[in-house]
């Protein structure tokens, strides 16, 4: 216990973080969503089902954030969901979860890489895509191999114009006067052609608004005040997604007819186009291709981070844990998975991109109401100081799974086989991880920040 008495304290870096930063974490990696992606939504259910599947799972993510929130503020190590699986569930949960985030990241990645190419492409029909996926992966890998440490601001500095891009658009409308506006909402929208079933299938897509947005609690270890910080940052964050996403419904589906809308690669972008208006067609091309790199650059980090962390924690073979000694980067995860988001995004299939990463988050926050269930069962309220509560235990993490399913069950409406192929893959990961690794395991190792704080959970 010597050697875990002298680690612990090592877990608790510097305490710098606000409320602020907290949100510049959510926000910063989660925006390029407005630019791409969620409007396949009104592809399957139609202009209303996406607006309302937007807001459902407004709802759902605020569930999402409040148990989050209560559960990072004490744990005894940083890591998100990762960490919470980790010290709740036990190792294949862990190594599941781990995966799962790995993908949901490395696919974003994918999707990110993917509109940025074909936008070129738009402005230039000469300009081959490929190359140029090939280019953009190869620079944004060796930036995080370099472990850049101004990454992380300049991509709060791009997310901000990319912000402030949406916002031009609106206004370009004339959007408050009825006389002059170029929104025509009656004549574009769609309603909800599918009924109910295309309420269903556009839910799930409509989560592209807000994934990763829970990832704030990741830096709960670095807040000032975490039980402030975390929670404040994050609904505050989340707000702003909402805002954000309602915006780029309105102007897009006012601009854009449903049918064209729905197949779009690049929304915003053709909704500039659409008002005839050169400041907002560069301020809408500069935004996209800001907002897809940054979140590209941000997907690499924490997709890198999130695979050595398994193998730090001898969930995978060591190999990748291993920090440059120069840049302190985990270059060795950074290299292993290149070439799986390059894959990928070669395919140009955005959809087929979306839709597993999309499946990888729900999977996650399915698992995220059961680590709250046994949250508060193994350590009752009053059993252990808390920094924040989540209300409305236990009817919130039930609500928030019956969302989940519900995206689950509308994502299989049309792409069933994805779905599948999804499930199987990662119980093929489990079968590996029970069969070959978990024989390697150092449960004492995986553990050893919260021994001592908290004693052996009842799985081990």
């Amino acid at each position: 216990m010597a050697q875990t008495n002298k680690s612990a304290p090592a877990v608790h870096i510097r305490r710098v973080l606000g409320p602020l930063h907290v949100w510049a974490l959510g926000v910063g990696i989660v925006l390029v969503g407005d630019f791409m992606g969620w409007n396949l939504g009104i592809q399957q259910g139609g202009s209303l089902a996406a607006l309302i599947g937007l807001w459902i799972m407004g709802s759902m993510y605020a569930g999402q954030v409040m148990m989050v929130s209560e559960m990072a503020t004490v744990m005894p190590e940083a890591g998100g969901q990762y960490t919470m699986a980790k010290y709740l569930l036990g190792p294949l949960a862990a190594f599941n979860v781990g995966l799962m985030q790995v993908f949901e990241y490395a696919m974003l990645e994918a999707g990110d890489v993917i509109v940025v190419g074909q936008l070129l492409n738009s402005i230039n029909p000469g300009i081959q895509v490929l190359p140029f996926t090939i280019l953009t992966l190869l620079v944004l890998a060796y930036i995080n191999y370099r472990g850049a440490q101004a990454t992380l601001t300049l991509n709060f500095f791009i997310t901000a114009v990319a912000f402030i891009s949406i916002i031009v658009l609106l206004f370009s409308t004339n959007f408050w006067d009825p006389q002059a506006t170029l929104l025509q909402l009656k004549e574009l929208t769609n309603g909800l052609p599918y009924g109910t079933l295309g309420l269903m299938a556009a839910i799930g897509y409509s989560c592209w608004f807000c994934l990763g947005i829970e990832g704030t609690a990741m830096a709960a270890d670095e807040c000032r005040s975490p039980n402030r910080a975390i929670p404040l940052g994050a609904i505050v964050g989340l707000a702003t997604l909402l805002i954000g996403g309602t915006v780029t419904w309105f102007v897009c589906s006012g601009l854009i007819p449903a049918g064209d809308l729905g197949g779009s690669v690049y929304p915003l972008y053709e909704a500039a186009l659409a008002t005839g208006k050169l400041y907002v067609f560069v301020a809408l091309f500069v935004g996209t291709i800001l907002s897809c790199l940054a979140s590209a650059n941000g997907c690499i980090n924490d997709s890198s981070n999130a695979w050595a962390a398994l193998s730090r924690d001898t969930l995978l073979p060591n190999l990748f844990a291993k920090e440059h000694p120069k840049y302190k980067s985990h270059y060795r995860a950074i290299i292993f998975l290149l070439p799986i988001a390059l894959a990928f995004a070669m395919t140009g299939m955005l959809d087929q991109v979306v839709t597993f990463s999309i499946f990888s988050a729900l999977m996650v926050y399915l698992l995220t109401c059961l680590m709250m269930y046994r949250f508060r069962k193994m350590y009752p309220i009053g059993s252990i100081k808390r920094t924040f509560t989540a209300p409305l235990y236990p009817l919130l993490p039930a609500l928030v799974a019956v969302i989940v399913v519900c995206g689950l069950f509308g994502l299989h409406l049309n792409y069933g086989i994805n779905l599948i192929s999804g499930a199987v893959f990662y119980l093929l990961a489990s079968l590996w991880f029970l069969k070959r690794r978990a024989k390697f395991l150092d449960r004492e190792h995986l553990l050893q920040p919260g021994l001592e704080q908290w004693g052996k959970p009842k799985w081990m």
